[in-house]
Parts: C-alpha cells; sequence; structure tokens
C-alpha cells in the first residue's frame, strides 16, 4: 500500500488549506485513517482520525473546531479540511492506515507515506 498526501504550501496564518491522500490499497474502503503531523524536533502528533465507513471521526485537541477530516471512498483519498491555521500549525502532515489499536498513537499505523508540508506564517 502506498499512500500520497498533497496539498500542502505556504499559508499566512488565518488561512486555509485542504490536504488530500490517496491510497493504493485494494481493501482502502475497510481501512481507518488517520493524519499526523510532526513538526522539527517533536514528536509526531495525532491530528484526526476516521472509521471506514466515515460514521465516526476523531480529533486532536489542538485543532478541534478548526480541521475536518473525510474520505471519499470511491476515489481511495481522505481529506483534511484545515482551516483558522495558526503557526503552530506548521509541521509535515503525514496519513496513515491504522493497522491496531486506537486512533490515537502513530505507533498503531502503518503506510505512512512521504508526507506533505505545510507552513503557516504569522
Amino acid at each position: 500500500v502506498q499512500l500520497q498526501a498533497s496539498g500542502g504550501g505556504l499559508v499566512q496564518a488565518g488561512g486555509s488549506l485542504r490536504l488530500s491522500c490517496v491510497s493504493s490499497g485494494r481493501t482502502f474502503s475497510y481501512d481507518d485513517m488517520g493524519w499526523f503531523r510532526q513538526a522539527p524536533g517533536k514528536e509526531r502528533e495525532f491530528v484526526a482520525a476516521i472509521t471506514r465507513s466515515g460514521y465516526s471521526v476523531f480529533y486532536g485537541d489542538s485543532v478541534k473546531g478548526r480541521f475536518t477530516i473525510s474520505r471519499e471512498n470511491a476515489k481511495n483519498t481522505v481529506y483534511l479540511q484545515m482551516n483558522s491555521l495558526k503557526p503552530e500549525d506548521t509541521a509535515v502532515y503525514y496519513c496513515g492506515k491504522r493497522i491496531r489499536g486506537n486512533v490515537y498513537h502513530a505507533t498503531n499505523y502503518h503506510y505512512w507515506g512521504q508526507g506533505t508540508e505545510v507552513t503557516v506564517s504569522s
């Protein structure tokens, strides 16, 4: 399985970006998916997750109310709509496929892909 994240870039504080992650896997519609981010010198941080059906979504405390995760199984794609961006959102954003355990820990995910860089200027 390969995951291709895209949509990152440079944006001013208060702006928006929409990230996409396309999976090459044949079982995407059966996979719970998540977004994590990693800033330089920091650990990978949970951002959001969505169950296979899209019925249940989960968010990290720092992004609740600003970010929205969604998916389109017909396109093997999961999205992350990011609004009201802050400088502290600056990081490389990765999508992953959950393979075990709860949705919050990076160690429960696999097939990260190369990530997409988001830079928020103040």
